[in-house]
């Protein structure tokens, strides 16, 4: 799977996404002019859109310790981009779900083969990350808000690279603002939400020259594919979730890094079942593995995860 997430670049795309814990909205009002304002642009790195992602951020609603990290990286930021929105067909629940507990998205990557990623909860809203590329660090969950419109989260993370990418060892910062509102609703059509993700990136000890003409290019490209894939298999795992909740609940009872309420939750969000009722019987019940994995895998590995 092409999903490497950098702890210097997408921390908070799994979080997927990284994450216990809520922050109240402080109003439905103005997280939506919030949501608004942000999703009316397409990807940029442009000096007027980031002026209006960090005037969205909601500071003044975080609470002491959380805003000065975030003050902070923002003062230091050395690469800013905006991302291209990215439409997920799924619940709001769901993809609430998914940015708070992003080890269970993780842990599903895991169970299939298509990515190394790991990514282990230390604490409440605190993870450790490695992207199995050379890539390590730490995410936070530094604020959360959510109306009946859609949600925001806020994410920092610290890590370090050392690989062929780069003639030394990497380090540095990122702060993460992951928002969504749910689309119009057409009857009969499951639900969509929009996804905005605006990531301010601070690499230690490297020279402008150097993050502009060798690390941009590549920063960029890999955080918008990264946006793009993660929704596109969270739309996929929700569908067939939603087509075939039986063979799901067996892929989730081989999710062993996640706890068994949260795979409980996972299955039955995804699939639209009320928390606590049982898959229904009688419906198929073939193996869904083959089909969630099929876009990153080859035809060896589809034959060898498909015999397991």
């Amino acid at each position: 799977m092409t999903v490497r997430l950098s702890a210097l670049v997408c921390l908070g795309l799994v979080c997927p996404i990284a994450l216990e814990g809520m922050a109240r909205a402080a109003g439905e009002s103005s997280l939506a002019a919030g949501i608004a304002g942000v999703l009316a642009d397409s990807g940029s790195s442009g000096r007027e859109v980031r002026r209006r992602a960090v005037e969205a951020i909601p500071l003044d609603r975080m609470g002491r310790a959380e805003r000065q990290v975030a003050e902070q990286a923002l003062q230091q930021t050395t690469l800013y981009r905006h991302l291209p929105a990215a439409s997920i067909t799924c619940d709001a629940g769901l993809l609430d779900f998914i940015l708070t507990k992003p080890e269970a998205l993780v842990d599903v990557w895991r169970v299939l083969g298509i990515s190394r990623l790991a990514l282990d909860p230390t604490a409440p809203g605190r993870w450790r990350l490695s992207d199995g590329y050379g890539t390590v660090g730490a995410v936070q969950l530094l604020h959360r808000e959510r109306s009946d419109r859609g949600g925001l989260c806020v994410f920092h993370g610290r890590g370090a690279y050392d690989g062929p990418l780069a003639p030394k060892q990497l380090t540095g910062s990122c702060l993460v603002v992951v928002r969504y509102v749910a689309e119009s609703a057409l009857p009969g059509v499951r639900p969509r939400q929009t996804v905005q993700v605006d990531a301010f990136l601070d690499v230690d000890g490297v020279g402008l020259e150097l993050v502009t003409r060798t690390l941009q290019p590549l920063i960029v490209r890999s955080a918008a594919t990264n946006a793009h894939e993660i929704s596109l298999f969270v739309s996929q795992f929700a569908a067939a979730a939603a087509r075939n909740p039986e063979a799901v609940s067996r892929l989730a009872d081989r999710m062993t890094r996640t706890l068994p309420q949260d795979r409980s939750t996972l299955v039955a969000l995804a699939s639209g079942r009320r928390m606590g009722t049982p898959p229904a019987t009688g419906r198929q019940t073939d193996d869904v593995q083959a089909e969630l994995a099929a876009r990153w895998m080859d035809t060896g590995q589809l034959d060898a995860l498909q015999q397991r």
